[in-house]
């Protein structure tokens, strides 16, 4: 079963990443490539129209989850598993530090 999520940079849809059997792919939204100053969520993803794909989980997104006792309390809260990065990453990243926040597919807004 694939699991997407919805990536902004600032207020911007930046992107869609998705995880299936086969690993995971992030994609660049066609209309975030048209903006004039359109950044890439990370210097390990630069702006392109091609997919970027691979069997694990991007660096730069598994970097967002909190670690140590951060993640313990949230795992707890939450009854995580700590070994599901994509689930983790759904569910403690919606409003990670920084510029990027990551949505599941299905909750996206339109004013986030």
């Amino acid at each position: 079963m694939a699991r997407h999520a919805i990536i902004y940079y600032k207020e911007n849809l930046a992107g869609y990443l998705s995880e299936t059997d086969e690993g995971y792919t992030f994609i660049y939204d066609d209309n975030y490539l048209q903006y004039k100053d359109a950044m890439p969520v990370s210097l390990t993803l630069p702006l392109q129209s091609k997919a970027y794909e691979s069997r694990v989980l991007f660096s730069f997104f598994d970097g967002l989850i909190p670690e140590g006792w951060l993640l313990n309390v949230a795992q707890n809260y939450w009854k995580l598993k700590g070994n599901d990065r994509f689930e983790l990453l759904l569910t403690l990243c919606r409003d990670a530090i920084g510029a990027v926040s990551i949505l599941p597919q299905e909750e996206e807004v339109a004013d986030v």
